[in-house]
């Protein structure tokens, strides 16, 4: 910018030459026309006279106006007009040039002026442009490239959560057969029924989380499901896990079915990390609401905690990889959350209001 700056001074005073050159070859044939008579015109060096008319025709480019002593426009120079709009064309032109530079006194006789007008060519004035152009492609390659980079790594980290899941998954699946066996050992041992039965829950939870886990990565099937029982099933089975100081608050109607496109094991999946987020940030002993409305073509979830609360800066940040209160886990229960709702669902996940030491409402939005 600062060489530029330099080139278009030194340009600009390259032109105030050429048109002083102008004005000096005006002043010159105008006064070969008015101070020897037509004999004598005739016997002016031919090539001197052409010189001078060559010198005023060979600008094409920067902007002139001649102007009488009483103001009347004599003669212009490169400035496009229409013959109707001719005068206001050029009374605009003239205010420009007055506030560029001083003119230039062309002498037509003793007591005769003109004043010559001009201001920058159009070449100069793209030229003063030509840094910002540059600065602002230069912006455009740098936000590429970083949007670019951004995409990448997040291809990366999206590789490396699907495989560790899979993993996870695949690992999982052995024990899972063995507990499943000894569960029915212990069927033919004469232990307590009742007993046998809440291993048999806690295997087919690992079941279903197996099953979750496997499903991060590959494109989950939707299917038409009632959100009410989804929602219910969850929150019974977080109550059986939870404090009896946590108390769980419904607002919807068990009888009253909400048809929605889900995939049961992901979405119920997404309850159980807020709620129990919800129960961390309350120290096992509060309320969790849910709260289920409808419009005409969406559902609206609003899971409601009295817990600590986060503070604004925080609204986004929560959703990230790798962010979390805790001294335990990874941080990884509300980014799977956001992406198993927005990506794989088509709708959103945000929280909707939090206040410090009052509490947290996260609203999750899905489509009929």
């Amino acid at each position: 910018m600062v060489y530029t700056n330099w080139l278009t001074e030194k340009m600009a005073q390259e032109e105030r030459n050429k048109v002083e050159l102008w004005a000096e070859a005006t002043n010159r044939l105008n006064s070969a026309a008015t101070e020897t008579s037509s004999l004598e015109m005739e016997d002016l060096n031919s090539n001197y006279l052409s010189f001078l008319s060559m010198v005023t025709s060979k600008n094409t480019t920067i902007p002139i106006l001649i102007i009488e002593a009483d103001g009347t426009f004599n003669n212009s120079a490169n400035i496009s007009y229409n013959e109707s709009r001719k005068n206001e064309v050029l009374k605009r032109e003239l205010k420009k040039m007055k506030d560029y530079s001083e003119p230039i006194s062309i002498k037509i006789s003793e007591n005769n002026f003109q004043y010559l007008y001009y201001r920058e060519s159009s070449i100069l004035r793209n030229l003063r442009f030509y840094p910002l152009v540059q600065l602002f492609v230069i912006i455009v390659f740098i936000a590429v490239a970083y949007f670019a980079f951004n995409a990448t790594q997040r291809a990366e980290q999206n590789q490396v959560w699907v495989g560790m899941s899979k993993e996870t998954a695949h690992q999982l699946g052995t024990p899972i057969s063995s507990l499943m066996a000894w569960t029915e050992l212990l069927k033919l041992k004469n232990v307590d029924p009742e007993l046998i039965k809440e291993f048999e829950k806690d295997t087919e939870r690992l079941e279903r989380i197996t099953e979750r886990f496997s499903k991060i990565g590959s494109k989950p099937e939707l299917l038409p499901t009632n959100l009410v029982e989804v929602l219910s099933s969850t929150i019974n089975y977080l109550k059986t896990r939870s404090s009896s100081k946590v108390i769980f608050e419904t607002s919807y109607s068990n009888e009253v079915p909400v048809e929605t496109p889900l995939n049961t094991a992901l979405f119920s999946w997404v309850i159980e990390n807020i709620c129990k987020n919800a129960i961390d940030a309350m120290g096992n002993d509060g309320k969790i609401s849910v709260k289920l409305k409808e419009k005409e073509e969406q559902v609206f979830i609003d899971i409601s905690d009295t817990g600590i609360g986060v503070t604004k800066s925080n609204f986004k940040t929560i959703f990230q990889p790798g962010y979390s209160t805790k001294k335990r886990g990874w941080g990884l229960g509300l980014s799977l959350a956001k992406r198993i709702i927005e990506i794989y669902h088509r709708g959103k996940i945000f929280i909707k209001s939090s206040e410090i030491g009052k509490g947290t409402t996260f609203r999750i939005v899905l489509n009929k």
